[in-house]
């Protein structure tokens, strides 16, 4: 796996063959959202059998994604600190097994309470998923590929998405929704073991040679080893990530825990019927999450300043996010999935310039602590949206409310963003 001769990032000669195994570690992190998202995916569309199962109101099952959404806060805060000391391999590790096993545990349940004490578990295992991935892809990448490594992992989410309507039916109607948890929670420990065995830090890995090394190391060195996390916490650096993330995360938490429901109501799909229109969705978001990392990487590749680049990317994403105001209001089935589509391949392609930006500005040592801050805020902001879509939904019966916050939110996040950081350049410590 190697590329051809490239000349050596500060244009002093050529470094000989660079090769390519930042990619497998890539791979590794895309499958294993592939994994988280059909754990997380699977209770939305079981949402209408169960509700019918075991009395469920809109907003009993607010409370479900509630408490799951509370538990992750929690957890991605805890975890990012926690990547930052014991590093990526073994983050990502306690926490896939954390999150499986908990998956698993769905299948015991047999009362809210019982779902309420998987959905926690669940949570916070999945709270480090995304701390360790960035982690990951902020070891194993210059800044100028790290937004397009980014929306490659974080593809991952929706080919889970496009998974579990395949998988998750077939399932129910052969076995019951007990073995639809059994069964993908135990397929998707395989993972767990080539993982452990495959990741090292680049300097550490006998498959990375000097190359390659150098590449990855083409940044400026960090200026220090070691951040505390009072000082991460005060900087506004900081707080345009997590409000980013207080802004957008809502908006694909209801995608994801809603979406189901709404094609159930609005279009009278159930679960034989929800495939086709999730999967067209979820395909058009792995091509928003893959262009959006791309666009700004090949605008950096052209000579535009990480500012420019990112933001430029984040605003095209916001447009386009914007017509999913008008959702509910589309009668042809394919019109709403492609308006809903098109949103949720912009949050995607935002969300990967989003996530590059604690690596763009932060030193390496700090990133997880800034990733696991933005990470509890956009949990919170899904909290919000949880009790705020049960409530709609209970007290007025239409999503239209609910899209209506969809198509701003990001056109505010960017704003919000630009204000604490108008040029996007490294945090002094």
């Amino acid at each position: 796996m190697s590329s051809a001769t490239h000349v050596s990032p500060d244009g002093s000669g050529t470094t000989g063959v660079i090769g390519r195994y930042r990619w497998v570690i890539v791979t590794l992190l895309f499958a294993a959202m592939v994994v988280n998202y059909v754990d997380r995916q699977t209770i939305g569309l079981l949402k209408s059998d169960l509700s019918r199962d075991f009395g469920w109101s809109e907003n009993d099952y607010a409370n479900l994604v509630f408490w799951f959404q509370a538990a992750y806060a929690v957890s991605y805060l805890i975890f990012g600190r926690v990547v930052d000391r014991i590093g990526a391999r073994w983050g990502f590790g306690i926490a896939f097994l954390i999150w499986q096993v908990a998956h698993i545990a769905h299948a015991g349940a047999r009362s809210l309470g019982g779902f309420m004490i998987a959905r926690v578990a669940l949570g916070i295992g999945e709270g480090g998923a995304f701390p360790a991935g960035i982690k990951a892809v902020a070891e194993w990448f210059p800044k100028k590929e790290r937004a397009f490594a980014t929306g490659l992992f974080n593809a991952g989410t929706n080919i889970g998405a496009i998974v579990t309507p395949l998988v998750v039916p077939a399932v129910v109607l052969a076995w019951g929704w007990q073995m639809a948890f059994i069964v993908t929670g135990i397929a998707g420990l395989v993972w767990l073991p080539i993982w452990l065995l495959v990741y090292r830090r680049p300097q550490e890995h006998k498959r990375v040679g000097a190359a390659e090394l150098a590449h990855i190391q083409s940044d400026p060195p960090d200026v220090v080893e070691k951040v505390a996390w009072t000082v991460v916490i005060r900087k506004r650096e900081t707080w345009a990530f997590a409000l980013g993330k207080f802004l957008i995360d809502p908006i694909w938490w209801m995608f994801l825990f809603w979406l189901p429901d709404f094609l159930g109501k609005r279009h009278g799909l159930d679960l034989k019927t929800f495939g086709p229109p999730l999967i067209a969705i979820y395909l058009l978001s792995d091509v928003g999450s893959v262009a959006g990392g791309w666009l700004s990487s090949k605008f950096m590749h052209m000579g535009w300043s990480i500012n420019r680049a990112r933001k430029t990317t984040m605003l095209i994403c916001a447009l386009l996010a914007v017509p999913v105001a008008f959702a509910a209001y589309a009668n042809n089935l394919w019109l709403a999935v492609l308006i809903i589509g098109v949103a949720t391949a912009a949050h995607q392609g935002f969300s990967a310039n989003l996530y590059t930006l604690p690596g763009d500005v932060f030193p390496r040592s700090a990133v997880g602590s800034v990733i696991g801050i933005g990470g509890m805020l956009g949990a919170i902001g899904g909290m919000a949206m949880s009790k705020y879509a049960g409530y709609v939904l209970e007290q007025i019966g239409t999503y239209t409310p609910i899209f209506i916050v969809a198509g701003s939110a990001y056109l505010v996040a960017l704003l919000v963003v630009h204000l604490l950081t108008p040029k996007m350049e490294p945090v002094k410590l």
